[in-house]
């Protein structure tokens, strides 16, 4: 038996700020989190159990710091690494001027098991604990992603897209090559350890009406994978899918119509959604990935988080790399509050922290084994430094409570700010 406690300042949630207030935020000043084996033991105020510790307890000590679970990424691209920070194109123009020729070369097995591999020591870098991952249309992509999960013991969802039409003939498939190469993927990867697999057709202009079909058979023939994808990202996108799918009301119909709405599907961006989407999204339990620091770097729009609010979809935050400029989710909820200031909205300290935590955890339906410290979850947490930089530090100095301090890291906080990254109770930052 292993058995752990961490001391320190504690933060984390038990519902959504938006609905019950401070009601759903527990908050220790002096707490102590208790591990077993990788798992939440226990998690109380340091005056009350440190004393009745076993004496075989490794005891870490956090100062200057505060506890939170790890962060969820729940919409990125792992193939994208290369192209962050490219030049001057807006979502179409992105695809086809800097995506595509980069996803290219994960044919090659030895190149994608490279970049697999930086791209997790990044999202551990920025204490990402979880991600809802795209791969390319390579199976061999989403083998070298589970590999380097797997020897991480990560908890990671990822998929094979899947696209037959409207892109390069190196990067297509076909509706039976998909389905095929995706069912052997699912057969192979999905819920082994801590490993979970999303049925992944790109979005509805390169994915074809029987492409479609064989998605909605995989999630048919296989309950509990996920299904993601994109949705109204881009003006101009949201005309082509109209043209596209004529006979659809709008563009969630378009998947609608072919049953890939529910409870574990998820949607990035949703920047240009009707009255009549936000409600069907609603009705089916479906999910908004918002990737601020994307949509606004290729320009797509501004997502409004209160129309998500009013009809009680869940939303979850994405760092969309590499349309977004950033793997770090403390500066995807920075942008995310300037975006909803734009838009009229305050987005608090504590209802961005929910969103990339528990909220994260609800918008991907494992809000069961992660999210936040109730016992019997799986210890995936991180340590955000008060002291990460000269400028934390000197404004933590005139911070009056937990909730500005918290808003200080967001604001300022990058990969500095994360001081310690542990996965099931063992520290890989």
């Amino acid at each position: 038996m292993a058995l752990s406690a961490h001391r320190g300042e504690i933060l984390h949630f038990l519902s959504d700020p938006a609905t019950d207030g401070e009601q759903a935020v527990e908050h220790l000043e002096d707490g102590i989190l208790l591990i077993e084996d990788g798992y939440i033991k226990g998690l109380a105020e340091a005056e009350k159990i440190v004393e009745q510790l076993p004496a075989e307890v490794e005891l870490f000590h956090h100062k200057e710091s505060i506890l939170v679970p790890g962060f969820l990424d729940t919409h990125i691209h792992y193939p994208q690494c290369e192209i962050i920070a490219a030049y001057g194109t807006q979502l179409l123009d992105w695809l086809e001027t800097h995506t595509f020729p980069a996803e290219h070369r994960f044919s090659e097995s030895a190149y994608a098991e490279s970049v697999a591999d930086f791209f997790l020591d990044e999202l551990i870098l920025n204490g990402t604990t979880t991600a809802l991952v795209f791969g390319t249309v390579h199976p061999q992509s989403v083998d070298a992603f589970f590999q380097a999960a797997e020897a991480r013991n990560l908890r990671m969802i990822c998929g094979k897209v899947m696209m037959d039409r409207n892109a390069p003939d190196f990067l297509q498939d076909t509706p039976a090559s998909s389905y095929d190469d995706s069912q052997s993927l699912i057969e192979r990867w999905h819920n082994k350890g801590r490993l979970g697999y999303a049925v992944t057709p790109r979005f509805a202009p390169t994915s074809s009406p029987q492409q479609l079909e064989m998605a909605a058979k995989l999630l048919g023939e296989h309950s509990d994978v996920h299904l993601h994808t994109h949705l109204s990202e881009n003006t101009r996108e949201c005309e082509w899918v109209a043209e596209l799918y004529p006979e659809s009301k709008n563009y969630l119909d378009v998947y609608d119509k072919f049953g890939l709405l529910g409870r574990r599907s998820v949607f990035a961006h949703g920047i240009h959604l009707s009255e009549g989407e936000w409600c069907r999204l609603k009705q089916t339990d479906s999910t908004i990935a918002h990737c601020p620091t994307s949509n606004l770097f290729i320009g797509s729009g501004l997502f409004t988080y209160q129309n998500a609010l009013d009809h009680g979809v869940k939303v979850g935050l994405g760092t969309d790399v590499g349309g977004g400029d950033s793997f770090s989710i403390l500066r995807t909820i920075n942008e995310a509050y300037k975006v909803q200031q734009l838009n009229g909205y305050n987005l608090s300290a504590f209802q961005s922290l929910y969103l990339a935590t528990l909220g994260g955890a609800k918008a991907l339906d494992l809000e069961s084994c992660i999210g936040n410290f109730c016992v019997g979850k799986e210890a995936d947490f991180i340590v955000l430094d008060y002291q990460a930089t000269p400028l934390i530090e000197f404004r933590m100095k005139h911070c009056k409570d937990v909730k500005e301090k918290l808003f200080v890291l967001e604001m300022l906080g990058d990969d500095r700010a994360v001081r310690e990254t542990w996965i099931m109770g063992q520290r890989l930052k």
